[in-house]
């Protein structure tokens, strides 16, 4: 179900008033999935079903992106007012402790309410954080470029574009390793999304100087990385790995950055496994889907 939820969140800068909207479906204990930069809830469509039937499953939009409205005047976009809001969104949920896998922004956002023990389980699909500053540069100029490629494309022509496998290629292939899998109107939704990001500029300026560098000793955390990742670098996935030695790593072969769309089935079971995972003493580096 399709929903607006107006609530309380006290952030560090404040407590204010914020609209996020989300779809919530299924049953079982509660997963929030979280989407990255620019993007939009719809994100999570390929493998909303197959958690749903284990799950109660959130996809939210964040602020400034999809549906939700920006934040309040005065309140920043970065990391820790964000997951300051999902954190009070859940709450206004009704939830305690969710589950929360999250892809790009949104992993790192999951990762911050880890370290917060806010959650019973992360999963972070290619997070943001782990980057040298060089990749930084180039993944938020690439990120930028998108951003002014979708506001340039007229309506007509990008229609256009979509229905053909070129065209979602041209438009989507920076961040799906199959881009020919995604519909041509989930092509269109996606890149309209980003065009109209509200939230775009600002939360891209204040990741300027983020670095995950603390380890999340509550919940167990998962972290998976697809091996054809073209915005965060697959290699970043082994700097997660020092940064955080009690998590899972698991390597997403023939996935992009934003994988759901890839392999749907293998997204599912790594989050569900996620959320089934018991802390061990030391972690493992696992390779699935092969």
């Amino acid at each position: 179900m399709d929903s607006t939820l107006t609530f309380p969140a006290g952030t560090p800068h404040g407590t204010r008033d914020v609209t996020l909207a989300h779809t919530r479906v299924g049953a079982g204990e509660p997963l929030l999935l979280v989407h990255g930069i620019g993007h939009h809830r719809q994100a999570w469509e390929p493998v909303t079903g197959i958690l749903a039937a284990e799950r109660e499953v959130v996809a939210v939009d964040l602020p400034g992106c999809g549906e939700s409205p920006g934040l309040p005047t005065g309140l920043p976009y970065d990391p820790a007012t964000l997951a300051a809001v999902l954190g009070a969104f859940c709450t206004a949920l009704g939830w305690q402790r969710p589950h929360v896998a999250g892809n790009s922004l949104g992993g790192l956002l999951a990762l911050v309410l880890g370290r917060e023990d806010l959650v019973r389980s992360v999963t972070a699909l290619s997070p943001a954080g782990f980057w040298t500053e060089a990749e930084r540069r180039y993944d938020f100029g690439v990120l930028a470029g998108m951003r002014r490629g979708a506001r340039s494309v007229p309506a007509p022509l990008l229609g256009r574009l979509a229905r053909t496998a070129a065209g979602r290629a041209a438009l989507t292939g920076t961040v799906y390793a199959r881009p020919g899998r995604r519909s041509p109107e989930a092509v269109v939704a996606e890149t309209l999304a980003l065009a109209r990001a509200e939230g775009f500029a600002e939360t891209l300026r204040a990741g300027r100087g983020v670095r995950f560098t603390d380890d999340v000793i509550g919940p167990p955390v998962t972290v998976a990385w697809g091996s054809r990742d073209q915005l965060l670098l697959p290699r970043q996935g082994i700097r997660a790995k020092r940064a955080l030695p009690h998590a899972r790593l698991i390597r997403l072969p023939a996935c992009g950055h934003v994988p759901m769309n890839d392999d749907p089935a293998l997204v599912a079971r790594v989050i569900l496994d996620g959320t089934r995972a018991v802390r061990t003493p030391a972690a493992q580096l696992r390779v699935v889907g092969q």
